[in-house]
């Protein structure tokens, strides 16, 4: 089997993956934000929009949450794509696995991986050995995807941003 590209085609002028919104280009930010909004429109009118049909999402999270689990689940569920909770007490990195090893081996399996967690050094280095997108979820340091719904929401309440 072999390892999944690192930019899905189409997608080379953006990051690989989503680590902190402080760091992101604007046009990358303002971008997602559209899409976001175009997606949610369709969910609102019952227009489906199947953009992740056959893509398979992992939710490893060291930190429990209710609301981003099943933010992302449904997500990807309406989005015709699959979440598949990895808990870490059935992965190797409780058994003294490397990162490394976990995230390259299941990279291969899955199609972008959201890891919620207390440390952000954790997710630096998945984004670093994963070839499959990292999304942080949680860290210490960051909290890319609330940050990202925050500003949507803005956008909606308020027009512009």
């Amino acid at each position: 089997m072999t390892a999944r590209p690192r930019h899905p085609r189409g997608t080379e002028r953006y990051a690989k993956d989503l680590l902190d919104v402080a760091t992101m280009p604007q046009t990358q930010v303002l971008a997602l934000l559209r899409l976001a909004s175009t997606l949610k429109k369709k969910q609102q009118r019952g227009v489906p929009h199947r953009l992740l049909r056959g893509k398979t999402l992992g939710l490893l999270f060291q930190k429990p949450s209710t609301r981003t689990r099943v933010s992302f689940e449904a997500g990807m569920n309406q989005l015709g794509g699959h979440a598949l909770v990895l808990p870490m007490s059935d992965i190797q990195l409780s058994r003294g696995e490397t990162v490394a090893d976990t995230a390259r081996v299941l990279s291969r399996y899955l199609d972008g991986i959201v890891i919620r967690t207390y440390d952000h050094a954790i997710v630096e280095e998945w984004s670093t050995e994963a070839t499959m997108p990292v999304i942080n979820g949680l860290t210490d340091h960051s909290h890319p995807c609330q940050a990202l719904s925050d500003l949507l929401t803005i956008q909606e309440l308020k027009g512009r941003l």
